[in-house]
């Protein structure tokens, strides 16, 4: 998934330049939701890693 926003990312970037500014936006809101999802299923895992691991030895 971060593999995806990275990729958008560059795409926002290089049609910004060639002056596409709506591929650009389009491209640069999807990196951006791409990118919060990915941070926000990490933290779940880390949170289930370090709470579910223990109840789950109980």
């Amino acid at each position: 998934m971060l593999k995806w926003a990275a990729i958008f990312a560059l795409i926002a970037l290089v049609a910004g330049l060639l002056g596409f500014s709506g591929v650009a936006a389009g491209a640069a809101g999807i990196a951006k939701f791409l990118f919060v999802l990915f941070l926000v299923l990490v933290l779940a895992v880390l949170a289930l890693a370090a709470f579910g691991v223990k109840a789950l030895r109980r």
